[in-house]
């Protein structure tokens, strides 16, 4: 005998309204707030938008993860929810029934729709999603700015209806819009757009900055005023940043760049990749006070390109970089420098650092045995690398002799010995492996890092 389970009410408004769309002009006010959400995501995916519309400006909670139902963007939609909040706009007060002040277009947000469709996530009772109490004094007092949030990649190739849509409606509406993004992600896009395209958007709400293409060092001087208004930036990553020769011009670039640098106050993790320009100027771009920076740096990474020794000591008496957590200088060459300015600055961060990356850096068996004591002293150190250097079998045992006593490493990586080469620096997989056999022999525990590294591959 079958059991007959009959609709709920919830069921039935839903039906009702999708089916007969004027019945979303009427008050939707009274409908109990835990209606919204389902309510609201079958309008999304059916596309009935004066529903869609009619539930924004009665939205019963401070923020609209609208990205979370977004798997494919739709202008359509987009244009109903944008509809419903410039007649929001439009009034002087807010409506008694809607707290509706953060539209969300990011990707997140699934758990709020998955607990309010029945599904068994939950939400923290923290989460600003939740039901807000009526206040009645807020319909006293004029609204603050709505604010939409997105995530930004400006990609030339990628600007879609949907983005576009969005950026001509923002842009008429400056006074009572404020378009945020925490991430900021540039890939290919000519200046002249990316500064179009920002001028829209609240700079101090960005938290994180990714250059990720070749620019010229003029580029980046256009840029900078624009970086230098971010002041609650926390990472910043600049890669291929590239500079034809260091005349008058550029050197006023670098000092334009330079004193932009100096505004990102909250600064903690710094990543410059082929940074051509930093050479004997890393004094300037890591000139911050401890006034300037509310918060140490946390993860430097200097990669790829050329330095002096003297920008080396200057890092190493940088007061900024006492709590590092990450320090790469792979692929910056090192070969001739002083041994005892590398370890000078391993001894400034041995307390705090957990990460370390020396990979390709030309360090030979002097430099190296001079870090050792200073390397063992890195108790919070987690990863190791040094692949890429040339070093002898018996600076290598030493090494691993002082690495084996860190408490929390748990990753090492380290190059075939010098040994295991030809004299025209060919690899000989065999003596590679008759060596770590031998090693395997006497000091197994010891050498389990440079085992487990496949024999076949040139470090």
């Amino acid at each position: 005998m079958s059991v007959w389970n009959p609709p709920r009410l919830l069921d039935l408004v839903g039906m009702s309204l999708l089916r007969d769309e004027a019945l979303a002009f009427a008050p939707l006010g009274d409908l109990p707030t835990e209606f919204f959400p389902p309510l609201f995501m079958e309008a999304f995916h059916g596309r009935h938008s004066e529903t869609l519309k009619a539930m924004v400006q009665a939205w019963p909670f401070v923020r609209l993860p609208l990205g979370g139902l977004m798997e494919m963007p739709h202008v359509g939609t987009l244009q109903a929810v944008l509809d419903g909040l410039d007649v929001l706009l439009a009034q002087k007060d807010c409506p008694r029934r809607c707290k509706l002040r953060v539209l969300d277009l990011r990707n997140t947000g699934q758990d709020f729709w998955s607990t309010w469709s029945g599904s068994n996530v939950r939400v923290s009772s923290s989460s600003s999603m939740a039901p807000v109490a009526e206040d009645r004094s807020r319909t006293e007092q004029p609204l603050a700015p709505l604010e939409v949030f997105i995530e930004l990649c400006l990609n030339e190739g990628t600007m879609d209806e949907f983005f576009i849509y969005l950026m001509q409606w923002v842009e008429k509406r400056k006074a009572s819009i404020h378009l945020c993004c925490k991430k900021l992600k540039i890939l290919s896009m000519s200046m002249e757009n990316i500064m179009k395209v920002l001028s829209m958007v609240q700079l101090d709400c960005i938290q994180e900055v990714q250059v990720n293409c070749t620019w010229h060092l003029s580029t980046l001087a256009v840029f900078a005023p624009l970086l230098g208004q971010m002041g609650n930036v926390q990472r910043l990553l600049l890669s291929h940043i590239h500079v034809s020769a260091l005349d008058e011009q550029e050197q006023q670039h670098v000092v334009q760049i330079t004193s932009q640098f100096l505004r990102l106050h909250h600064l903690r993790d710094l990543r410059m990749e082929s940074p051509s320009f930093l050479q004997g100027r890393l004094d300037k771009m890591l000139s911050f006070s401890p006034r300037c920076l509310k918060t140490p740096l946390e993860n430097l990474a200097i990669t790829h390109c050329l330095i002096t020794e003297s920008d080396l000591k200057h890092l190493s008496q940088c007061l900024n970089i006492r709590q590092l957590k990450g320090l790469d200088l792979s692929g910056v060459p090192l070969t001739g420098f002083s041994p005892e300015l590398l370890q000078v600055l391993l001894e400034k961060v041995a307390a705090t650092l957990q990460e370390l990356d020396l990979n390709l850096c030309g360090i030979m068996d002097c430099q190296l045995e001079a870090i050792l004591p200073a390397l063992s002293h890195c108790s919070q150190l987690r990863t190791f690398s040094i692949c890429g250097n040339l070093l002898s079998m018996a600076i290598m045992e030493k090494l691993l002799r002082h690495t084996d006593g860190l408490p929390t490493l748990i990753l090492e990586l380290y190059p075939a010995p010098r040994e295991s080469y030809s004299s025209q620096r060919i690899l000989h997989p065999g003596r590679l492996a008759q060596l770590q056999a031998e090693y395997s022999v006497m000091r197994r525990p010891l050498y389990t890092a440079v085992l487990s590294l496949p024999s076949w591959l040139p470090l």
